[in-house]
This record gives C-alpha cells, structure tokens and sequence, in this order.
C-alpha cells in the first residue's frame, strides 16, 4: 500500500477533524456530547484566567464578613465551603487537573491496549497466550481496591495516580481489538499483503489498525470517561493528590468538613459536573459505536 493510497483509507475512516465532526453531527445527542467537551476543554484551558480567587483562599464577602457556607449568590456564584474558599474558582482550577488525568489515563491506557491486541491477536500461539493471561489477571482484581493499593504504594502524587489508573483500564480496549484483529488477519488482502513481502509490523500497523480505528475512537472515549469516574473515586476516598484540585478532590473536602447534609450546593456543583462529563464522553462514544457497528444505525 503507498503511502497515497494509506491515505485516502485512513481519511475515509474519518481521521480529518471535518470527518470527525461529520460523525458527531449525525446523532444529536453525541453532537451536544461533544460541545459540551468543548466547552469544558475552554474552561480547563482557560482556567487560571477564569478562576477570580486562587482555589483555597479564604474569602470575604463585601461588608467584611467572613464568607463561611454561603448559599449560592451573585457575589458567589457557586458558594463557598465552611473555610470560606470560592467554589466556583476551585470548579474551574478542578476542571484542569480532571481533564488532564481523564485524557492523558484515557490515551495512553487506549494505547497499551490496542498494542497488546494487535499483537496477541494477530501472533496467536503462545504471544496471545500470555498476553491474554495477563489480561485475565488484571480482570480478576478488583478495580477500585487495586488502584487504592498502587496510590497508596507509590504516593499520592498526580503522576501515580495516572499510572495506577493506565495499569489496570487498557484491559477491555485489548481483549476487544484482539478479537477484531483475529478477524480482519483471515481477510484476503492480509493473504496478498503477506505475499507481497509485508513484514509483520507493517501488516499490523498499516493494514490492519486502519480497520480497528473505529473501535479504538470508542474506546478512548470509554477509556477517559472510566478514568475520570476512577479519578473523582479514589480521590473521594483521599487517595488524589492533595497538592491538586480536582473534582472528587471537592466532594473529599465536603466529607471531611461534615457538611454534605448543610452545604447542598458544595455537593452538587462538582457532581453535575462529573455527569455531564461523563454522560456527554458516553454520547460521543455513541456515534463512534455507529462507525464500528453500522447495523447500530437507524433505518
């Protein structure tokens, strides 16, 4: 396959940003999914410039009053927590730090994934033996315990918690694509690409990941939807990094202060977020679904 040709295959698959786009549009649902995305890439992007209090300084109000628990205002958009910290500034910083963990858990863990599918579906033998084997371990641990124990080992620091997360979600995305590859090998363009001298790893990466594509769009979406969900879990538990804010970083503080029963509006702006969040990565992912599966499509 030249390189022109490899092109056009893999534009066809919707790798342009037009294309892409073109399949969002076609549901609706994963068309407001996917702005909603946007609109949170924005505020996270934007954060420091967004945010008008640095995330735990404590505040008062404009009589000179110290703004301790106040109800959602116009001066305090979301409220503040019992220390008197601006809600809405520790939403937007948290926005940054969820995003950056969520995508960065999201792709590398899609990655190793799609990695050790291809390679053990289309070696088989005693390659995918292992790999699947290694797979099945991982399926055997409990999700949340195992990532408590990884932080808890090697600290609370935003790395480890990426680590721990990359170490135990690519396991769905491999066992997924394995089955796609085993597949797409017994195919007679695979036959002729051997034929034609293809070496293995060009057999893997240009013929056969082109055609895996669609399944690995929805499950990167799957993936950073999972590591965000993780992320808010483990930090909920007091296993995030204390250094950083995050989402489920908020909810902890709201637990320790004893005040989920008083300060409605703590718990409820940082959980909305996290729905909408993760409900609009499941409606894109929706979309994906459709390319990977036509017979998904509405008739």
């Amino acid at each position: 396959m030249s390189a022109n040709a490899m092109s056009r295959s893999l534009r066809k698959l919707g790798l342009g940003l037009k294309e892409h786009y073109g399949i969002i549009a076609t549901n609706k649902l994963s068309l407001l999914g996917f702005w909603i995305i946007v609109l949170f890439t924005l505020v996270a992007a934007f954060a420091p410039w967004i945010a008008p209090h640095e995330p735990w300084e404590m505040l008062f109000d404009s009589k000179g009053e110290f703004a301790a628990l106040r109800a959602p205002s116009w001066e305090f958009p979301f409220g503040t927590t019992h220390l008197g910290y601006d809600l809405y500034s520790q939403l937007v910083l948290a926005t940054r730090t969820t995003l950056l963990i969520g995508a960065t858990s999201g792709f590398i863990s899609i990655i190793i994934g799609a990695n050790i599918g291809l390679i053990a579906g289309y070696y088989g033998g005693k390659v995918d033996e292992v790999l699947m084997r290694l797979t099945d371990i991982l399926y055997g641990m409990p999700f949340l315990p195992f990532i408590i124990i990884l932080i808890a080992l090697f600290g609370r620091k935003l790395e480890f918690v990426i680590l721990a997360i990359v170490l135990i979600i690519w396991r769905t995305s491999a066992r997924v694509i394995r089955a796609q590859t085993i597949a797409i090998k017994q195919r007679q363009f695979i036959a002729m690409a051997r034929a034609r001298g293809a070496s293995d790893l060009r057999i893997i990466y240009v013929h056969i990941l082109p055609n895996v594509l669609p399944l690995l769009l929805l499950y990167a979406a799957f993936n950073i939807a999972w590591s965000i969900i993780t992320e808010a879990s483990a930090s909920f538990l007091g296993f995030g990094d204390g250094e950083t804010i995050s989402w489920g970083g908020m909810l902890y503080e709201l637990w320790l202060s004893g005040k989920t029963r008083v300060a409605w509006w703590w718990f409820a702006t940082p959980s909305v977020c996290i729905i909408l969040l993760v409900t609009s990565l499941v409606f894109v992912s929706r979309a994906y679904e459709e390319v990977a599966n036509p017979r998904l499509r509405k008739r």
